[in-house]
C-alpha cells in the first residue's frame, strides 16, 4: 500500500492543511493543483492511485485546493488517502505548485493536472525515466488547447526563444507533467510565478544551472471542464517569464545580441554619414553607437552581479 504524508504545521495563514496520517517519507509526491474541476476530480486521482499502486514506489498524493467555489472544495472532502492543503482564495496554478511542492515529503515530486489532457497512468514511467536524470518532462506531441491558430506559433516563438536562450533543445517547454528532484528544485521554487508559467521557470532554472532534463514523449487530450487559460494575458507571461529567467542566470545572451545589433546599425550609419555629408557625424548616428555601448556594458554589469551573487554550493545534478 502507499504512505501517506504527516500533517505539517500550517504557517501560511491562507493556507488550511488536511492531511492523511502516515510516514513522513516516501518515493514521490504527486501535486496536483485544483480550481474547478467538479465532476471529474474523482475519475482522475482514482486513475493516478490505480496506476501508482501497481508500481513499487511509495507515494503520497497532495491536492491544493486554490479557492475553488464549483463544488470541488465539498467533493475533495470526500476522496480518501490524499492531503489536502487549501487556499482561501485562488492564488493561481503556480501559487498551487509551490505550496505542494514545499509540503511534498518525497525524494521524487511530480507535478501534474487533474482536467483529463494528460495520461496520469503513465506517471510511474516518468519516475523510471529519471534515473540518471535531474528532471523528466512529459512532451506532448499535439496542441490541443482553445485558440489553437493562436497559440501553436506563439508556443513556438516562445520556445525557440527559450531554446536560444538555454542552449539546448527544448521539445515541450510548459508541459505540466513532469517528474523531478524535489531537492534540486528546493533551490528554486522561490524564483516561481503565481500563474501558469511556472513550468517554464521550472525547466528554465533546470537547464540554467547545468541539470539535466529529458522529455518523453506523452499523448495529450482534450480537457475536461472550462479551461482558465486566458490567450493573451498568459502568453505575455510566458514571454516575460522567460526573458526575465534568462536575465537572471545569462543576462549576456539578451544585452550582447542588442549591443551587437545597435552596433552594426550605428557602424553602417556612419559609413554612410561619411560618404554623403562629407565625413560629418549625423547626432543620430552617436546615440546609436552610445545605445549600442551601454547595452554591452549593462550586459557585463548584470553578468558579474549574477555570478557574483550565485550561491558558493548547489545539489550536485544526477
Amino acid at each position: 500500500m502507499a504512505s501517506l504524508g504527516a500533517v505539517p504545521s500550517p504557517t501560511d495563514p491562507q493556507t488550511h492543511d488536511l492531511v492523511a496520517p502516515g510516514d513522513d517519507h516516501c518515493d514521490v509526491s504527486i501535486v496536483l493543483p485544483v480550481y474547478n474541476e467538479r465532476g471529474h476530480l474523482r475519475t482522475e486521482i482514482d486513475r493516478i492511485r490505480v496506476a501508482m499502486d501497481a508500481s513499487s514506489y511509495t507515494y503520497e498524493i497532495i491536492v491544493i485546493d486554490d479557492g475553488s467555489n464549483d463544488g470541488s472544495e465539498q467533493d475533495l472532502l470526500t476522496i480518501e488517502g490524499i492531503r489536502l492543503i487549501r487556499h482561501r482564495f485562488n492564488r493561481g496554478s503556480g501559487a498551487a505548485r509551490r505550496t505542494g511542492t514545499t509540503a511534498a515529503h518525497g525524494r521524487v515530486v511530480v507535478w501534474t493536472d487533474v482536467d483529463m489532457t494528460y495520461p496520469n497512468d503513465r506517471i510511474p514511467e516518468l519516475v523510471d525515466e529519471l534515473d540518471g536524470w535531474d528532471h523528466v518532462v512529459g512532451a506532448r506531441r499535439t496542441e490541443e488547447g482553445t485558440l489553437r491558430a493562436f497559440r501553436v506559433p506563439a508556443k513556438w516563438f516562445i520556445r525557440k526563444l527559450a531554446c536560444y536562450l538555454s542552449g539546448t533543445d527544448i521539445p515541450d517547454l510548459n508541459s505540466g507533467l513532469r517528474a523531478f528532484r524535489r531537492d534540486v528544485a528546493m533551490q528554486y521554487v522561490h524564483h516561481l510565478p503565481k500563474g501558469f508559467s511556472c513550468v517554464t521557470t521550472l525547466t528554465m532554472s533546470f537547464l540554467s544551472n547545468g541539470y539535466s532534463v529529458k522529455y518523453v514523449p506523452i499523448d495529450y487530450f482534450p480537457r475536461a471542464g472550462r479551461s482558465k487559460f486566458h490567450w493573451w494575458k498568459d502568453t505575455r507571461r510566458y514571454l516575460l517569464q522567460v526573458v526575465r529567467m534568462s536575465l537572471s542566470y545569462e543576462p549576456l545572451k539578451v544585452f550582447l545580441p542588442l549591443g551587437l545589433t545597435l552596433f552594426t546599425v550605428g557602424l553602417g550609419k556612419l559609413v554612410y554619414d561619411w560618404i554623403d555629408k562629407d565625413f560629418r557625424l549625423a547626432a543620430n548616428t552617436l546615440l546609436i553607437l552610445l545605445g549600442s555601448l551601454q547595452a554591452i556594458t549593462v550586459g557585463l554589469l548584470a553578468d558579474l552581479v549574477v555570478r557574483s551573487t550565485k550561491p558558493a554550493t548547489q545539489v550536485p545534478p544526477a
